[in-house]
């Protein structure tokens, strides 16, 4: 860190005979000033408390520097502010920003935690007893831990009980390149990688479990499906759930267990010769219209199969019939729903292919959120880096609900938001009675910025608080008091 002292100015080419220098004097200048915004939704929603219940912190107090409170809103901001990786933090210690947005009593003096204290917190995850403690004396209720997405999706609805809710399951390879516990060269993907499961509700998260790669046990997908649709008919007794997925869950496991507790479903189906002898007719009938109307034309059909060995019993299947460049390209989907409701061509049209959203939140969590970088050597470090990336993926997701609705940024991706909204330029200045934040005049949207409303804080925690009420959250170069955020 530079010393506070007079320092020589770097010459740069001159312009139109000025000259141009610049130096390191500016004081303690941030390019995160947007980080605000998710901290607000982090405070006024209890996210990070609600993360924190989960865990149980067994250090001496007296010997506590950052509280785990501390931890976990230094590392689920750091990655919704672009920080991926944990020794970036060593290079945020000494910027007061990032005091401010972890909760640090004193941001002028308080420095965060550095990769050292961040890799103790994931690395003591799934320690067991036998194991020594000196350094690890964190642990992790896992089961809490992965069934708070869907009480937070159940939260966000309160006093609008959804009459219908559709579930998008689906895989994802994240790959590796170490020598990571599990892991497993997968032939399709042709690399080594996980096959972590994720389960959406339209753009909200409801289930992020890392696997490996070489086995997918259908009871797994059983066991988190349960879980999930216990919690939402405890919360909406009457609420119709479908299942929607691509056919790698068309199996007859998953499928009697939703036949079983009610729950519809709409996979998709693999072609074999005899789904493919099914649609041959009207394979020629689409072959016909195409002919005649001079555009690419699909006839659906709809018949009753099962499989000779797999299946224990029949189910109705939906054939689409098209051609692809004047060849057969016939598709096919398994499903439970009946024609009354879902005609063949609606049930596949708008149900069946709207799951590819599903696909585009998945690289929001990987890509925009750096869900993938599971570089730990241990299965259970990765998949809290996992639930990581899930935790500010729904901190993304409640400013664009709630924050951002009404704005050009409310269908905005993560990377966006954090170009735009995040990497503000401010001088912060810390003063016994406040915290103020100087936002840059240049900033392009600040008109905006100071309309924007956040969550209420009525309620605390998103399980227990209505998130539809709004207030202000800030007016461009007006910052109040810490205390009064």
């Amino acid at each position: 860190m530079l010393t506070q002292c007079t320092q020589d100015p770097i010459e740069f080419q001159g312009q139109s005979g000025r000259a141009v220098e610049a130096d390191f004097g500016g004081g303690q200048i941030t390019s995160d000033g947007g980080g605000l915004l998710l901290r607000e939704v982090a405070a006024r929603t209890n996210l990070i408390v609600d993360v924190a219940s989960c865990f149980t912190d067994r250090r001496d107090p007296s010997y506590t520097t950052h509280s785990l409170k501390e931890l976990l809103a230094q590392r689920v901001l750091g990655i919704a502010c672009g920080y991926e990786d944990l020794i970036d933090h060593d290079r945020l210690r000494a910027n007061r920003m990032w005091s401010l947005l972890a909760g640090k009593a004193d941001p002028a003096t308080q420095p965060v935690a550095g990769k050292s204290t961040l890799n103790r917190l994931e690395t003591s995850v799934g320690r067991g007893p036998e194991q020594p403690e000196r350094y690890h004396k964190m642990s992790l209720d896992e089961e809490a831990f992965e069934g708070l997405f869907a009480d937070w999706y159940v939260a966000a609805h309160r006093g609008e009980a959804p009459s219908e809710v559709i579930l998008d399951l689906d895989l994802s390879d994240v790959a590796l390149h170490g020598d990571q516990q599990d892991r497993f060269f997968h032939g399709y993907y042709d690399h080594y990688c996980y096959l972590p499961l994720f389960i959406f509700a339209g753009e909200h998260l409801l289930w992020a479990d890392l696997r490996p790669a070489d086995r997918q046990d259908p009871e797994e997908t059983i066991e988190a499906v349960a879980r999930i649709t216990d919690k939402l008919r405890a919360a909406w007794p009457g609420v119709r759930i479908i299942l929607r997925a691509d056919s790698g869950f068309a199996g007859d496991e998953l499928m009697c267990w939703c036949e079983a507790h009610g729950v519809d479903y709409v996979f998709g189906l693999a072609g074999n010769s005899r789904l493919k002898q099914a649609v041959a007719p009207h394979l020629q009938a689409a072959g016909r219209l195409s002919a005649h109307t001079g555009r690419s034309e699909r006839v659906y059909h709809e018949f009753a199969y099962q499989t000779r060995r797999s299946w224990s019993r029949p189910r109705r299947v939906i054939g689409k019939a098209a051609l692809s460049e004047g060849d057969p390209n016939p598709r096919f989907v398994v499903t439970s729903l009946h024609g009354g409701r879902w005609a063949a061509a609606e049930c596949y049209e708008q149900l069946y292919c709207a799951r590819g959203e599903a696909e585009n939140r998945i690289k929001e969590h990987q890509l925009g959120l750096f869900g993938g970088r599971t570089s730990c050597a241990a299965m259970a470090a990765n998949q809290l880096r996992l639930w990581w990336a899930g935790v500010a993926y729904w901190l993304i997701t409640e400013l664009r609900r709630v924050g951002l609705a009404g704005t050009r940024w409310a269908r905005a991706q993560a990377q966006t938001i954090r170009a735009e909204l995040g990497k503000i330029d401010a001088l912060l200045r810390v003063s016994v009675r406040r915290v103020y934040l100087a936002l840059s005049s240049g900033y392009p949207w600040k008109d905006t910025f100071g309309r924007w409303p956040a969550i209420s804080a009525a309620g605390g925690s998103p399980r227990g608080a209505d998130l539809r009420q709004l207030r202000p959250l800030l007016k461009p170069y007006d910052i109040p008091p810490l205390g009064e955020l």
